[in-house]
């Protein structure tokens, strides 16, 4: 199962783990290589194995989900992370978002969305159950509405280019993905998300669709 996308388990309940795993067992292409109740027990994991991505809990003793999400993209960037939570008030997406998670799902999702949403993550895209991705762009487009009638962000000419990724970006697109429409290398894309993030002064993925949405580059 070399190919197939290995997966830790982080829920302080041992019922939950056992309920997920039951749920995997049977895919092919997704492996739960281990399980972890807290940070602590996840840390020790992290330093012998080497998941493609986390199925994370928000509530959990010690360091909350979103805690661990913030300091993995520091430490372990190249881990994706799906927030499986009972938790889904706006807070607790908004402030999972802003730790750099790549997905946000219920914890009584079907199957068939949590699979698809493994497979979505793990080739660089982004992945919100319904309800969640209504919540998003609710936001988003009050966002957009105050920005309109106070705008004090310090302007930033674009290049087209620059213009042309960060659309793309706010599609939801991969580097590769991303690479392969504007043909440049994924390197490049790299390149150019770094230069754009730091002349708007932006952190995350989610502070660039908002820039994105207030600019008229993406519509609603």
């Amino acid at each position: 199962m070399d190919d197939s996308i290995k997966i830790i388990l982080v829920d302080d309940h041992d019922i939950v783990r056992d309920g997920i795993n039951a749920l995997l067992m049977t895919e092919e292409k997704i492996e739960v290589i281990d399980e972890a109740a807290n940070c602590e027990e996840l840390y020790e994991l992290l330093k012998k194995k080497k998941p493609d991505l986390l199925l994370l809990d928000i509530m959990m003793p010690g360091k909350s989900g979103i805690e661990i999400a913030e300091e993995l993209g520091q430490t372990h960037p190249e881990i994706k992370i799906i927030i499986l939570s009972s938790n889904l008030d706006e807070d607790s997406v908004f402030n999972s978002m802003r730790a750099g998670i790549n997905g946000y799902l219920p914890k009584n999702v079907k199957k068939e969305e949590l699979v698809e949403a493994i497979f979505q993550v793990s080739r660089g895209k982004e992945y919100y159950s319904d309800a969640i991705s209504t919540m998003i762009f609710r936001n988003y487009k009050k966002f957009a509405e105050a920005g309109r009638k106070h705008t004090v962000e310090r302007q930033v000419d674009l290049s087209d280019r620059e213009k042309e990724i960060v659309h793309c970006f706010a599609e939801g697109l991969s580097y590769k993905e991303i690479g392969a429409k504007l043909f440049i290398s994924t390197r490049t894309v790299e390149t150019h998300k770094n230069n754009i993030m730091e002349k708007l002064e932006l952190k995350t993925k989610v502070d660039l669709v908002k820039y994105a949405i207030k600019q008229g580059i993406i519509e609603l």
